[in-house]
């Protein structure tokens, strides 16, 4: 998947491109789909910024096999991004979980 890819399933979903952020959370990894998106004024990044950063978290998703988790959860979903109000999907990691979490001391 690219970012390219990961806009559009967004934006097919909810008709704005919304912000992601990879969040870990009591030992589990999160993509949280923001309140903040491209189309608005006040959106702190360009539109080359957002692609690049969409494009960090597609390859992170790749990485962790997570792809397939999160079309589906935002295929499904009935949840919508509002202010203060992230839409969380977890990603479950499975038996690779340790390889990409390190636990805080």
């Amino acid at each position: 998947m690219t970012g390219i890819e990961l806009q559009q399933l967004i934006f097919a979903k909810w008709g704005r491109s919304y912000d992601l952020q990879l969040r870990r959370i009591k030992g589990t990894i999160y993509v949280q789909v923001m309140w903040k998106y491209l189309e608005q004024a006040s959106f702190p990044r360009s539109q080359a910024e957002y692609l690049e950063h969409l494009n960090a978290i597609a390859t992170y998703l790749d990485a962790w096999g997570g792809v397939e988790q999160v079309q589906a959860y935002i295929e499904q979903t009935r949840e919508r991004p509002r202010l203060g109000k992230a839409v969380s999907i977890p990603l479950d990691l499975g038996d690779r979980a340790s390889e990409w979490i390190l636990e805080d001391n």
